[in-house]
């Protein structure tokens, strides 16, 4: 499997079942930052992509990442490690939920939290226990997610995920029952025709009027909407 070059930061990707998707590539690029975070959290980092992006996005000191498989979880260190910001980023091998409940008993908090989670709620699991576990809610549910969340997201902080667009209602009717609002949203579909697929939500703990927004990925294949070229052409060495 090659490694995924972008134009500031490459990420190898032989060791994990998720390998660099667009899913990703949009959050880290969306993700509303706020002002100056210092401490940022990635939940499930797979390659640990997102966390790279963050850090060419920002300078805050500290990014976490979190991520429960063992080969994904070296990955992201490896790919941390030969980056230009190693001295900012951070891997833990550990569940999400022990990480939160620890963080939260000695009062850690985040700025920032992202998270590209698992998805596909249906019973069908595929055969392969480490793109099961990534692809999957069985290892993280959503109410798991946001209940962690709201554990250690500091009292200012945002809470980024990206999910199918399905799941949108029940996302953000859970994330409501933990105080969690939700301030900006972004539906994001393949091309003009194609249905809505994916959702990428911004939370707080303070209610705002909801921007709302619509992004298309293709004009056809392989050519690019403006938009989507504007969001990710930091990234992509050919945007």
């Amino acid at each position: 499997m090659k490694p995924f070059k972008f134009k500031e930061f490459t990420v190898h990707q032989d060791k994990t079942a998720m390998k660099v998707g667009t899913d990703g590539v949009l959050l880290g690029a969306w993700c509303n930052l706020g002002e100056f975070p210092d401490a940022i959290l990635d939940i499930g980092s797979g390659t640990g992509v997102i966390s790279l992006m963050l850090a060419q996005r920002c300078d805050a000191m500290t990014i976490d990442a979190i991520e429960i498989d063992e080969s994904a979880y070296e990955q992201t260190v490896e790919n941390f490690e030969q980056s230009d910001w190693g001295d900012r980023l951070f891997c833990y091998n550990a569940s999400f939920t022990d990480f939160a409940n620890e963080m939260a008993e000695e009062e850690e908090q985040y700025d920032v939290i992202v998270s590209n989670p698992p998805f596909y709620t249906d019973d069908f699991e595929t055969s392969n226990d480490a793109r099961n576990k990534a692809r999957f809610t069985s290892s993280l549910s959503f109410e798991n997610l946001i209940i962690g969340v709201s554990k250690i997201l500091s009292k200012n902080g945002l809470f980024s995920v990206i999910i199918p667009f399905k799941e949108e209602d029940a996302f953000v009717e859970l994330a409501k029952e933990n105080n969690l609002f939700l301030n900006k949203i972004c539906r994001v579909r393949g091309n003009e025709n194609s249905e809505i697929k994916r959702s990428l939500l911004t939370l707080s703990f303070y209610k705002t009027n909801i921007e709302k927004e619509e992004l298309t990925i293709e004009k056809e294949r392989h050519q690019y909407t403006d938009a989507y070229i504007n969001l990710t052409k930091d990234f992509y060495l050919k945007m």
